[in-house]
C-alpha cells in the first residue's frame, strides 16, 4: 500500500529561496531548489535565479514552494508573530504563529 502525503505549495513571490532556506535551517532535512533553463526545463537554481520549484523534506514534513508569477503579487508580513505560545493540551503540546512571510503555522506535538 502506498502512502499519501499532503504538502503545502506556497507562492512566495520572489522570496522563495530566502523562505525555504529559513525553514531548512529550522527544520533540517533536504532542500532542493530549481530554476528553469532557457527552454523552461528545471535545472538546479544558481544564486539570484527565480525559484521555479523548491522542495523541503524533513522528518515527515514536506513543503513545496516557488517564486510564483510577478503578475499576481502575494501579501506578506514584515515580521512573525506568535498567536498562541506552545501550550500543554490533552493530546500533547500545541501552538500557532504567523511567520515573517505571512504563512500561518499550527504546531501540534503528540504525547509519546
Amino acid at each position: 500500500m502506498s502512502k499519501t502525503h499532503l504538502a503545502p505549495y506556497i507562492n512566495f513571490q520572489g522570496s522563495a529561496r530566502e523562505a525555504m532556506e529559513h525553514y531548512h535551517r529550522i527544520l533540517g532535512g533536504k532542500l532542493e531548489l530549481f530554476a528553469s533553463d532557457n527552454s523552461g526545463k528545471p535545472k538546479p537554481a544558481g544564486p539570484g535565479e527565480r525559484i521555479m520549484y523548491a522542495r523541503l523534506e524533513a522528518d515527515g514534513i514536506l513543503m513545496i514552494a516557488s517564486d510564483g508569477n510577478p503578475k499576481y503579487p502575494a501579501k506578506v508580513a514584515a515580521g512573525g508573530q506568535v498567536g498562541m505560545p506552545l501550550t500543554d493540551q490533552p493530546w500533547g503540546t500545541s501552538g500557532w504563529l504567523t511567520d515573517r512571510f505571512g504563512i500561518n503555522w499550527n504546531v501540534d506535538i503528540e504525547k509519546e
